[in-house]
């Protein structure tokens, strides 16, 4: 594959690490909360990093930016989270110039995705984006390849099927229950937190399950209102947490916090119950599968289920790729244009020059020198030799650093 230089002086890179080998425990380690991400980016800044942006979800956190060596992301990544470097080492991923644009496609159209067709990564990709402009770290490049990006996940969200069908961890789950949890129906349904997983999950159970005895417990009372409100379910104070835990037959924990919420200490089930975590880092205690009745499944387990639905996607992934292909090229196009134009703009300076001496000895040397006539001949001429040498430069992809060294030498450009 042809190189294509970004950077003159630092190099494009993704590190990080996902499902594929960090398993969530790890992934918990690694994960940034808010906070930490805005630390991250301003310490970034003030390193002199010119463009950076970083995604921490449930199933992946990675840091795309420029660097003169990758250890400078790796360092940024261990510091504001509670990984380590040497734990890293043995999980991450690291990719460079066209690999990491690469990677950052098959990201944001959910080829990448733990449950293929998951886009919720997108809307993770934009609010990044958005973050990382607010500190000055998303300037022309990041900014033109996030936006190729969103192009290419919404045509392939529209143009293929492969995110037909309910899609992400809240229908895994709901999916896992159907197939897990017999006269589901009439069973006690208790979901904990109402983030954007929960309300999804919440959704999904509605549409799935028929089921009337869905209650929604969360710290912020009002939150769970509101998602009460759209789905006719019922709210449960969080002071009742314990109580309603008792009279659950499924447990859904969707709570999102740095520590775990749900702990052996406060179950005393005297009848089975199913515990779904559905959360990054892990916010059930492990120590519940200790107790009798007690069934713990998690995020990591939910994404190896395969059923009809993922096999029609995953008919689907050569036409995503075609149309992720076709948007690549356009950027990889728009990035070669970049890396000549300094010259053309140095070349049409330095015949800018050559013109202005010509004239200026013409009308010395002519006596009726019309200086309007020969400014727009000169002017045409310079701006067609221009275009000859621009045009010359797209067409020649190959040998375009030999064409770009020649022309300065030739010209003599300061570029």
């Amino acid at each position: 594959m042809q190189r294509y230089n970004i950077s003159k002086h630092h190099t494009f890179y993704c590190i990080g690490l996902s499902y594929e080998k960090a398993n969530a425990e790890v992934r918990g380690r690694f994960s940034l909360t808010e906070s930490a991400r805005v630390d991250l980016l301003n310490e970034a800044a003030a390193e002199g990093i010119e463009e950076l942006i970083v995604i921490s979800t449930c199933n992946r956190t990675e840091i795309y930016g420029f660097a003169a060596h990758p250890f400078q992301l790796i360092k940024l990544l261990c510091k504001h989270s509670n990984g380590t470097i040497e734990e890293f080492e043995k999980v991450a991923s690291i990719y460079k110039n066209n690999d990491a644009i690469d990677h950052i496609f098959r990201v944001g159209t959910g080829l990448d995705s733990q449950i293929l067709g998951d886009f919720e990564i997108i809307g993770q990709l934009k609010k990044s984006a958005s973050q990382s402009k607010k500190l000055n770290l998303l300037k022309t490049f990041l900014d033109r390849l996030i936006n190729n990006v969103i192009t290419a996940s919404k045509r392939v969200k529209t143009e293929t099927e492969i995110c037909s069908g309910a899609t992400s961890v809240s229908f895994a789950s709901v999916q896992y229950i159907l197939n897990n949890v017999q006269q589901i129906s009439d069973k006690n349904i208790l979901l904990f937190g109402t983030g954007k997983i929960g309300r999804n999950t919440c959704d999904n159970l509605v549409k799935h399950t028929h089921n009337k005895h869905i209650t929604l417990v969360n710290r912020t009372k009002d939150k769970a209102l509101e998602v009460a409100g759209k789905f006719d379910v019922t709210v449960a104070d969080f002071a009742n947490l314990e109580s309603e835990i008792k009279k659950a037959d499924v447990l859904i924990v969707a709570t999102g916090a740095p520590t775990p919420t749900v702990s052996k200490a406060i179950l005393s089930n005297d009848k089975p119950l199913l515990v779904l975590d559905l959360s990054i880092p892990k916010n059930v205690s492990n120590d519940i599968q200790d107790l009798e009745n007690v069934s713990l499944v998690h995020l990591d387990d939910l994404s190896k289920i395969t059923d009809d639905t993922l096999k029609n996607r995953t008919a689907q992934i050569p036409l995503a790729e075609g149309i992720i292909d076709e948007i690549k090229k356009e950027f990889k196009a728009w990035l070669e244009t970049r890396k000549f134009a300094p010259t053309i703009k140095a070349l049409k300076l330095r015949l800018e020059e050559i013109k202005l001496e010509e004239i200026d000895f013409q009308r010395k040397k002519i006596t009726d020198f019309n200086e309007q006539q020969a400014q727009l001949l000169s002017d045409r001429i310079v701006q067609k030799i221009t275009k000859q040498f621009a045009n010359h430069l797209k067409d020649n992809d190959s040998d375009s650093d030999e064409s770009i060294a020649l022309i300065s030498k030739v010209f003599q450009l300061k570029n």
